[in-house]
């Protein structure tokens, strides 16, 4: 860590006001970018946010643990929780992380599906799902584009991504997938070529 020589007054509400130069070497955009704050003793640190796994700090991390879950059989929040708890707590670490996270939904589940039958010809019930539908489709939309942003611009936009090897992979392996998809080809035969072409790219181009 090396002093910048750059001072600032904190005003009455307690903010200061980053240089110009400094935003721009840090890559920080107004009104779109987060700073984290950091404490050691009498220093105050600052460093620009990006989403990372909370127990290594890394952000590859979080990216292989949503891809491998992406990629095996079941729901994304059970596959991760499974390789969060094995990861940090072996095979009783997988069990606990795995059981603590179905259960509460199992056991709502069951509740809601007691229920159902009671009022699923509730106009104010057929109101509720016609407004989560939509909302779950954007939530996926909102993923996905949260997910690209991270693996291909984490320094923000730039045309060259457009041109990068990793990026040609990703258009190419999406347009096969779109076109199996569109055949009815069964997601777990897509799921294993993508994975498969991706391996040997990945090896073949270095990446």
């Amino acid at each position: 860590m090396k002093s910048t020589g750059i001072t600032r007054q904190i005003d009455s509400a307690g903010r200061i006001v980053l240089p110009k130069e400094l935003r721009t070497t840090l890559g920080l955009k107004e009104n779109e970018d987060y700073l984290e704050i950091f404490t050691e003793g009498e220093y105050i640190m600052l460093r620009k946010y990006a989403p990372s796994c909370v127990f290594c700090g890394r952000l590859e991390e979080l990216v292989d643990f949503v891809a491998l879950s992406e990629s095996t059989p079941g729901p994304l929040a059970v596959n991760m929780a499974t390789f969060v708890g094995i990861r940090t707590g072996g095979v009783l670490g997988a069990l606990v992380a795995t059981f603590g996270i179905v259960l509460p939904s199992f056991i709502i589940i069951l509740i809601i599906a007691k229920c159902f039958e009671t009022y699923k010809n509730s106009q104010a019930v057929g109101g509720i799902l016609s407004g989560l539908k939509p909302s779950v489709v954007g939530m996926i939309g909102a993923a996905f584009i949260s997910v690209a942003r991270t693996v291909f611009f984490p320094s923000g936009i730039s045309v060259s991504v457009f041109s990068s090897a990793s990026f040609c992979v990703f258009l190419g392996l999406f347009a096969v997938t779109a076109v199996l998809a569109f055949k009815k080809i069964h997601p777990i035969k897509i799921i294993l070529l993508s994975a498969v072409v991706g391996i040997g790219v990945g090896y073949g181009l270095g990446l």
